[in-house]
């Protein structure tokens, strides 16, 4: 018989590998479900049904390497991996549902609506509400709903920044993916996190005044 401490030992390996395994098989399919439909800030959202299909699909390739940690915290708080998948679905239906605040936000719009967005995604990475979110999602091990909203509230401006540069884009989709993960994972250091707030800010500025110097941000003279 295996006793239960050799199965705490072993759940968090095969709970890490389960979750990369997902997010990076998720990664082909959003760039499937994506292909032929970037078009920079002109992109559409689509049908309800795709776009609900495709962001569901994004966050779970963009979200879940992030959120590893705070799995694996959980299977050792609560002692079995049983719970896993509760934990995960609650998660990511927070996400989810942000996908609805998106769908009913992302339409086609100027270069001057995308770069605001942008500045102010930036700005928000300098609030204190940005790094009450981050601690949070950081250090959370209970449900997965209250993790989930933790860590939406520490995200929402690199989504924002997301949506308004083209939630179609699978470059940008792996710059706010990098991004989101790096501040799950690493802890906060104004070093680090002050120069990359005022490059999205700066970023944001660029979009305003020279929009042309951005590749892929337009698909025509707008």
């Amino acid at each position: 018989m295996v006793s239960v401490e050799s199965r705490r030992l072993t759940a968090p390996p095969i709970v890490l590998v389960a979750t990369l395994g997902l997010s990076a098989t998720c990664w082909p399919a959003a760039a499937w479900l994506m292909r032929g439909m970037d078009m920079g800030i002109e992109t559409g959202p689509g049908p309800f049904w795709f776009f609900t299909t495709t962001w569901l699909t994004m966050m779970t390739a963009m979200m879940l390497p992030g959120a590893a940690p705070a799995v694996i915290r959980h299977v050792r708080v609560t002692g079995g991996v049983r719970g896993v998948p509760r934990f995960a679905g609650a998660y990511l239906a927070v996400w989810a549902l942000a996908g609805m605040v998106a769908y009913a936000l992302d339409r086609p719009h100027g270069t001057r609506a995308a770069g605001l967005a942008v500045i102010a995604a930036g700005a928000y990475e300098l609030t204190p509400v940005k790094r009450h979110f981050r601690r949070c999602c950081r250090e959370e091990a209970g449900s997965g709903l209250r993790y989930g909203l933790y860590c939406a509230g520490s995200s929402i401006g690199l989504m924002a920044m997301l949506v308004a540069l083209d939630v179609m884009s699978l470059f940008w989709m792996s710059v706010v993916a990098a991004l989101a993960c790096a501040q799950k994972l690493l802890p906060a250091k104004a070093a680090i996190d002050v120069p990359s707030a005022l490059s999205i800010t700066g970023l944001g500025l660029l979009i305003v005044f020279a929009p042309s110097l951005i590749p892929g941000l337009m698909t025509q003279a707008m």
